[in-house]
């Protein structure tokens, strides 16, 4: 889909580009041994390597590689088994080298590709130019001194992948759709968190307008959107501030822009550096990163399942449909807890318990599926009790709120509340001689055309019953009496 502008010059597109900073999941920094855990003590996690001091020399991490290549293999992208660090100069006070370690011209992953879904059920591909590593600077603290800024060095050194997507994205929606499913990648990879709320992933998001059929135009780029809400309302922003300048006669100027969310408005930050502004080089400290084939090969056998390809699973084995599916899967907690309470059983009973009165208990007791007040264990036991005809759909909900409520297990619960199914056919038969005497004018009705009376007849068998008559016996032995 295109998110097209009404001008009053005629139509313009949206082109979006997004340079997304993933921080990888890994005890230790890129290249020292300093922690990476997040919310420690400021300048309590940094090493001497972290700080540049003089002589110190840079040792890449074996697991940060490994887990680019996860992203890049989940990603279908091209691997390259030899890539190169080079040096990014440019200064910030809480950059201590005075330059970042990075990959320009020779990144660890090459071209992939990654499939969005949008609301109306549209698919597409959007492209993936390149993945390269690179260190993460520190952070300025304004809001501790009336005067003064501080630095804190414990993100400094903290491995990053920059995942780099080709222009292909034409709508707000588009970019949301394309961050979701990357983030949700890289969760089931178990290489980036993905925590934009803690500044492990934050994109930069390029924007240009054109009109249709023409060449790309002039980019800006937009720093540091740290929620997909912000990076589609920036979308929004700054392609109608482009088009305003363009259809005044004006020229977009190349730089690099911050989002305002409460003003809903970008701002101008720097002009946009060029490449040869940062005067790229190998950085002389570290050799050409060399991988081997069959390095890659194990850790692709490795890998877990992906979101694609268990929505499929869960289609073809469990008959899930594909928008529940598509639900199930968008978490792999979540995925994981749905195949618990499926494997062995009806899988579209059990998609309709997880997606509906589970969902709605942990949204009514503010729980993720996590620390859910009813296990997947526990979920299962109650659908079995279902399928062997010890309780009902309708008793069922009664189990299920107590579970919620105790934490006991269903079997526990049916037998303390004596919920168990009537299925004694003397005991339903006595009901329904009782409901059909009392409601002797109803009859008369039924018997004479109004077959929806039916219907109120099983209600009063069920409510005679108390919900525990098993409703196909008793809509079996209604038939029978009321059609005699």
């Amino acid at each position: 889909m295109s998110y097209l502008i009404e001008g009053k010059t005629g139509t313009w597109e949206i082109v979006v580009g997004l340079e997304v900073h993933a921080q990888i999941i890994s005890q230790s920094k890129l290249f020292s041994g300093a922690s990476t855990k997040f919310g420690g003590e400021p300048n309590s996690q940094v090493s001497l390597v972290d700080a540049a001091f003089p002589g110190m020399l840079p040792v890449i991490n074996r697991e940060c590689v490994a887990q680019a290549v996860r992203t890049g293999l989940g990603l279908n992208a091209r691997i390259n088994l030899q890539s190169r660090f080079d040096r990014k100069n440019y200064f910030y006070a809480d950059l201590p080298q005075g330059y970042q370690i990075s990959q320009f011209e020779h990144p660890i992953v090459g071209e992939g590709s990654i499939e969005i879904e949008l609301a109306n059920g549209e698919t597409r591909q959007i492209g993936i130019t390149r993945l390269h590593m690179e260190q993460d600077a520190g952070k300025l603290l304004h809001d501790q001194d009336p005067t003064r800024s501080f630095v804190d060095l414990n993100r400094s050194g903290v491995a990053l992948m920059e995942i780099v997507s080709e222009p292909d994205i034409r709508a707000p929606e588009e970019a949301g759709a394309y961050l979701r499913k990357l983030r949700q990648i890289l969760r089931y990879l178990g290489t980036c968190d993905g925590n934009m709320d803690e500044g492990s992933m934050r994109a930069d998001v390029n924007v240009s307008v054109r009109k249709a059929g023409e060449p790309f135009r002039t980019r800006c780029e937009i720093k540091n959107v740290n929620s997909i809400r912000f990076v589609m309302q920036a979308i929004e922003a700054e392609a109608a501030r482009q088009v305003e300048i363009w259809e005044n006669g004006g020229e977009v100027d190349q730089e690099t822009r911050l989002f305002d969310p409460s003003r809903g408005e970008t701002r101008t930050m720097r002009s946009k550096e060029d490449a040869h502004d940062y005067r790229y080089f190998p950085d002389p400290d570290l050799l050409p990163l060399v991988i081997e084939q069959a390095w890659v090969d194990g850790l692709k056998a490795e890998l877990p399942e992906l979101p694609d390809a268990k929505r499929a699973r869960f289609q073809a084995d469990y008959g899930v449909p594909f928008y529940d599916a598509g639900v199930l899967v968008a978490e792999q907690s979540v995925a994981d807890f749905f195949e618990t309470v499926a494997k062995g059983r009806d899988g579209k009973l059990a998609v309709t318990w997880v997606t509906g009165d589970l969902f709605a208990a942990l949204n009514r007791t503010s729980r993720t599926i996590e620390n859910s007040p009813v296990s997947a264990d526990s979920l299962g036991k109650m659908l079995d009790l279902i399928a062997d005809g010890t309780i009902n759909g309708k008793i069922a909900k009664e189990v299920f709120e107590d579970m919620v409520e105790t934490g006991e297990s269903p079997d526990a619960i049916v037998e303390k509340k004596g919920l168990r199914q009537v299925t004694d056919t003397g005991v339903i038969d006595s009901a329904i001689d009782a409901i059909m005497a009392k409601h002797a004018d109803k009859v008369a009705e039924y018997r004479s055309g109004k077959d929806k009376l039916f219907g109120f007849f099983v209600g009063q068998v069920m409510k005679e019953t108390k919900g525990k008559a098993n409703p196909a016996l008793v809509n079996e032995a209604l038939k029978g009496k009321l059609d005699a």
